[in-house]
């Protein structure tokens, strides 16, 4: 049996079967039982070997509220993917509403129409188009500044404006901007690093039997408050 473990390995498991009452031949005499190699059920392991819990809750979708009250933390936990998508998506609606806004400003005063006009002051120099007038917002946004478009000061509604849009920016960019600074900054790759000992053993100590692993840690860092949390299964 040894042997056919060690040429099969662990994925398959040795059953003895007898003639009787099972539909094989019969055997000759001296033959004792058969040995087949039967395939082992696969079960889904609790705890995966790299310390991974395997367990997941179900039948939540009526709990959808409570993410959405703390939003910040759902977006933290989101995956890569759907963080740099609503990154993106969230950039680009208040870039282009923005814009928007500035100029339906242009628009509603007649200054598309009247830019090129020598003495007449609008209320943002050189927003001829939608175009313009995104240029604008980006470079007052990103605080770029290359003083070919400005606000005038005979524009009241622009400068509410103005302050409406940087009171948004700072909003959006602390918002958006430290998300995606507290999801890098979360150690979830550290126990790559992390080594465990193949087996474990139960021995004496302090004159209890206890059970025994050891941690290894790859890097030179030293890791500060560890905690280390352990499942035990018994099967009665």
């Amino acid at each position: 049996m040894s042997a056919l473990r060690r040429k099969f390995g662990d994925d398959y498991q040795v059953v003895t079967t007898s003639s009787s009452g099972s539909g094989l031949q019969p055997q000759g005499p001296g033959q004792g039982p058969q040995q087949q190699l039967v395939p082992k059920k696969k079960r889904q392991r609790f705890v995966d070997k790299n310390g991974r819990c395997n367990v997941q809750h179900g039948n939540l979708g009526s709990e959808t509220s409570r993410y959405l009250s703390d939003l910040f933390t759902t977006l933290v936990d989101l995956k890569w993917r759907w963080n740099l998508f609503i990154f993106i998506l969230t950039y680009t609606v208040a870039w282009l509403f923005m814009a928007s806004m500035w100029w339906v400003i242009a628009y509603t005063r007649g200054d598309l129409n009247k830019a090129h006009v020598g003495n007449y002051t609008p209320c943002v120099a050189n927003v001829y188009n939608f175009p313009s007038a995104f240029l604008f917002f980006i470079e007052t946004e990103a605080t770029i500044g290359y003083g070919y478009r400005y606000i005038t000061d005979k524009c009241p509604e622009g400068i509410i404006l103005f302050l409406f849009q940087s009171i948004l920016g700072s909003i959006v960019d602390a918002f958006l901007i430290g998300c995606m600074f507290i999801k890098m900054s979360q150690p979830k790759k550290r126990a790559e690093t992390l080594m465990f000992s193949e087996h474990a053993v139960i021995s004496m100590r302090d004159g209890k039997l206890t059970l025994m692993f050891r941690v290894g840690n790859l890097r030179n860092s030293h890791m500060v408050s560890a905690q280390i949390r352990c499942k035990l299964l018994k099967e009665q």
